[in-house]
């Protein structure tokens, strides 16, 4: 895996942790640190699709975010688990891995 793929969990990783946090932030360090967080989040982004296929890029970005967000809602926030909901997000994920299976290592950019 090269470095741009690294760039983009980087960035899923922080989007889980942004969107978390605009949904439990009530202090204003922790409205801030999920300021900092999108920041961090879209930059990465932006910088693995500088290489990157943009479209993949940006479906495995919402992909990894939004199963990294439910599986987190489940396991810290108390939210309902539902197999239909994890038949789901593996579906999601199947798909999130497929794209960059069939994305070449180099990118588009590259030859």
């Amino acid at each position: 895996m090269n470095k741009d793929w690294i760039k983009l969990l980087i960035g899923a990783f922080f989007e889980v942790l942004w969107v978390i946090g605009m949904k439990h932030s009530t202090t204003w360090w922790e409205i801030v640190l999920t300021v900092i967080f999108i920041f961090i989040s879209f930059y990465a982004l932006i910088q693995a699709g500088e290489t990157l296929p943009v479209g993949t890029a940006y479906a495995v970005f919402v992909g990894l975010g939004t199963a990294g967000t439910v599986i987190t809602g489940i396991l810290f926030f108390g939210e309902e688990f539902k197999i239909a909901k994890m038949l789901l997000i593996a579906t999601l994920l199947i798909g999130v891995m497929g794209l960059k299976m069939v994305t070449g290592e180099k990118g588009v950019d590259q030859k």
